[in-house]
């Protein structure tokens, strides 16, 4: 008679977490500073370790530098994401909205948008993402002002 191992009970697949699009936090062009791709970068190697300082020292960045990132004007995006890829509970942020952003529609057309690519739990690559509702906002909001042009 053939005997068979035990079946070993399955592992569960990782937990998804999704991760929501952001909007960089706006700064003076360094090259050793936070551009948009290294913050986008931060955020999916943030989800992979789970560790602020482990991602820091992955893309070259310190650890406090992080923290005040995240507490600079406009990073409410840039917060919700971080707090999406640790897994806490966080509250979601309007993109098409300037007062939640903190970011006003021209800077939201510019920079456009985020999205932090994971597969099976690791950091894949980044996918910037036009904003296009912060376009109609910037363009009407120039209507709005030359509207009161005389063209004669």
């Amino acid at each position: 008679m053939k005997t068979y191992p035990p079946k070993q009970p399955r592992a569960l697949p990782p937990r998804r977490r999704r991760i929501p699009a952001f909007h960089p936090v706006p700064l003076s062009p360094r090259s050793d500073g936070w551009t948009h791709e290294r913050q986008a970068q931060f955020i999916g190697v943030l989800a992979e370790t789970r560790s602020v300082l482990a991602a820091c020292r992955r893309i070259c960045m310190g650890r406090e530098s992080a923290y005040r990132l995240r507490k600079r004007p406009g990073a409410a995006g840039f917060a919700a994401a971080w707090d999406a890829a640790l897994g806490k509970p966080h509250e979601p942020v309007n993109l098409s909205s300037a007062k939640s952003t903190g970011l006003d529609a021209g800077t939201r057309f510019q920079s456009g948008r985020l999205q932090v690519v994971m597969d099976a739990g690791k950091f894949v690559g980044i996918r910037r993402k036009p904003d296009h509702s912060a376009h109609l906002q910037h363009l009407a909001r120039l209507d709005r002002a030359c509207a009161h042009i005389d063209w004669r």
